[in-house]
C-alpha cells in the first residue's frame, strides 16, 4: 500500500490503474481479473511427501511427522486435512530441517539482514516494493554496492508503483559495478518488457544471502521502519512521526531454495537480463527441526495460493485463529470463513491498524466490524502505532508471515509471498507477539461499535464501493 507521503505522485498512478482496471472489467463483463478457489474446488487428498535438505522423505515419514504436531496441537487430523490442500494449490513443499528466527519491527530486522549481506560469499537476491531513496535506501545500496565491487553478485528487483519516488539513478553507481537492476512493471507503458499491466504489482518484500539464507515478511526499505513502537521510548518523537509495527522473519535451512526459486521465475517472467552465474540453487544442510513452505502467490497463476491457503487454515481450525492485519477488506469467501469459525466456537481475534497511511482501506475494514462482531469475533485495533504486519497463528500449531494483506489487491492483483511454518515452538513465539500487540491495543465491542458517530459511517460507505480496487 502507498504511503501518504507518497500520494502526490503516486496516488496518481494509483487511481489510473484502478481506473484501468475498471474499465478493463466493464468490458470483459467481469469485475474480477482472476478466479478466488472455493474450498469445495480442492480435493482433501493425502498430503504429498514433506521435503528434507532436497530429497523427499518416505510418505509413512511425512504422515508420522504431520501426526506428531497435530497431536501435540491437540487438533487431530485437521491439520493434515489443511496441508493436504496447501499441497494441492502450492508448487512448493514444506521443507524439514530450517531455522527460523522472528524479527520484530525495523531496527532488529535491518540488523540482521546487513549483518548477513555482509558476510555474502556469492550473491545478494533483493526482491522489494518499496526501496526508499532516503538515508536508509542510501545506507543499503552503499552496502550492496561495496559487497558488488567485492565480486559478490547483486540483483535487485524493485517495484514500480511502490518505488515510485526512487529514480532510476539511484542504482546506477551498483549497475556499473556489475549489479543487475529491474524495475518490476514499469509504469511507462514503452518500457513494458511483457504485456503492460499497471495494475499488478510487486509486493513481495524477499532478501536471499547465498541461497542459504532468506528474509521475508512486511517490512520495506524505508526510514519510516528505521523505529519500531518499542524503540527508544526515551526519546521524543516529533507529533507527526508515528513509529511502525511490522514483522519478519530469517529463515536459515533447506526450504531457502524454495524461496530462491520464486525469485528466479519473477527475474525470468519481467524478461531481466541474463543473470551472472552466482551458484543460485547450492544443496543446503539442515539448520534445525521447523517445518516451512514457501508460498507465492501471483495473479499470472489465476488462483491466488496465499487466499486458498488462509482459507483452508481457518476452515479447519479448532481451537484458535489468530489474526494482525494492516489493510484488512477480505473477499466474502474469507469473511464467512472466519465468520463460520466464530460460529462455532473457534477463539477469533483481529488485531487491526487504528490508524492507517490511507484512509480508505482502514474504513472498508470498519465496514465488516458489525457483521463479524455479531458472528463472535473479537477485534481490537492497535494503538500508538502504524500497523503493517501480516501475520497469523491457528491451533498454536500453523504460523504465516509474509507480505500479502487480507484484502483484494494483494489476493487479486499483487505478487506475494508468505512463510508458513508448522510447529509448536514457533507458534508459542507467535502467539507471544500476538498477546503483547493486544496489550497495546483497544478493543472494539459491540455496544461501543453501535455509537460510532455519522462521519465515520459515510466513510464506511465509501470506501466499500471501492473495496476491490483499494
Amino acid at each position: 500500500m502507498i504511503r501518504r507521503a507518497q500520494l502526490s505522485q503516486s496516488l496518481l498512478h494509483y487511481l489510473h490503474g484502478a481506473a484501468m482496471g475498471l474499465i478493463s472489467a466493464m468490458l470483459s463483463g467481469c469485475v474480477t481479473p482472476a478466479r478466488l478457489p472455493a474450498l469445495d474446488e480442492v480435493a482433501a487428498s493425502a498430503p504429498d511427501p514433506l521435503q528434507a535438505a532436497n530429497r523427499e522423505l518416505p510418505p509413512g515419514r511425512s504422515r508420522a511427522i504431520l501426526e506428531t504436531l497435530a497431536r501435540q496441537a491437540g487438533v487431530n487430523n485437521s491439520l493434515l486435512h489443511h496441508v493436504a490442500v496447501e499441497d494441492m494449490v502450492s508448487d512448493s513443499p514444506i521443507v524439514v530441517g530450517n531455522r527460523v528466527t522472528l524479527l520484530r519491527d525495523g531496527p532488529a530486522t535491518y540488523r540482521s539482514m546487513y549483518h548477513e549481506i555482509s558476510r555474502a560469499k556469492h550473491h545478494i537476491n533483493l526482491e522489494v516494493y518499496i526501496f526508499e531513496q532516503d538515508e536508509l535506501g542510501k545506507q543499503l545500496i552503499a552496502l550492496l554496492l561495496a559487497q558488488q565491487r567485492r565480486g559478490i553478485q547483486v540483483n535487485v528487483i524493485y517495484d514500480a508503483v511502490g518505488s515510485a519516488h526512487t529514480t532510476p539513478r539511484f542504482f546506477e553507481p551498483l549497475k556499473r559495478a556489475g549489479g543487475r537492476v529491474l524495475q518490476f512493471n514499469p509504469l511507462n507503458p514503452t518500457k513494458a518488457r511483457s504485456a503492460w499491466q499497471v495494475d499488478h504489482r510487486d509486493h513481495r518484500k524477499l532478501l536471499i544471502v547465498d541461497g542459504r539464507i532468506a528474509f521475508t515478511g512486511g517490512i520495506n526499505f524505508s526510514s519510516v521502519y528505521s523505529s519500531g513502537p518499542l524503540s527508544h521510548p526515551q526519546r521524543a518523537r516529533p507529533p507527526s512521526h508515528v513509529p511502525y509495527r511490522d514483522t519478519h522473519v530469517k529463515i536459515e535451512g533447506p526450504v531457502v531454495i524454495e524461496f530462491q526459486k520464486l525469485f528466479l521465475a519473477t527475474w525470468s517472467k519481467q524478461h531481466g537480463e541474463p543473470l551472472p552465474p552466482a551458484h543460485y540453487l547450492p544443496i543446503v544442510r539442515p539448520k534445525a527441526n521447523e517445518l516451512v513452505r514457501a508460498v507465492g502467490s501471483t495473479p499470472d497463476d489465476g488462483v491466488s495460493v496465499i487466499h486458498t491457503a488462509l482459507l483452508s487454515a481457518i476452515a479447519h481450525a479448532q481451537r484458535s485463529v489468530h489474526v494482525t492485519n494492516a489493510y484488512f477488506v477480505p473477499d466474502r469467501r474469507l469473511i464467512e470463513q472466519i465468520t463460520r469459525a466464530a460460529q462455532r466456537g473457534i477463539d477469533v481475534r483481529i488485531i487491526l491498524p487504528g490508524q492507517s497511511d490511507f484512509w480508505a482501506p482502514l474504513y472498508a475494514g470498519r465496514a465488516l466490524y458489525t457483521e463479524l462482531l455479531d458472528a463472535g469475533v473479537r477485534i481490537y485495533e492497535r494503538r500508538a502505532a502504524l500497523l503493517h504486519a501480516k501475520t497469523m497463528v491457528v491451533d498454536q500449531v500453523w504460523s504465516t508471515v509474509g507480505s500479502a494483506n487480507l484484502d483484494w489487491r494483494s489476493f487479486l492483483n499483487n505478487d506475494e509471498v508468505n512463510a508458513v511454518v508448522l510447529g509448536g515452538d514457533f507458534a508459542a513465539q507467535m502467539e507471544a507477539m500476538f498477546l503483547a500487540d493486544l496489550a497495546h491495543s483497544r478493543e472494539i465491542t459491540k455496544e461501543a461499535w453501535k455509537r460510532r458517530g455519522m462521519n465515520s459511517r459515510i466513510k464506511e460507505m465509501a470506501a466499500s464501493i471501492w473495496q476491490r480496487w483499494l
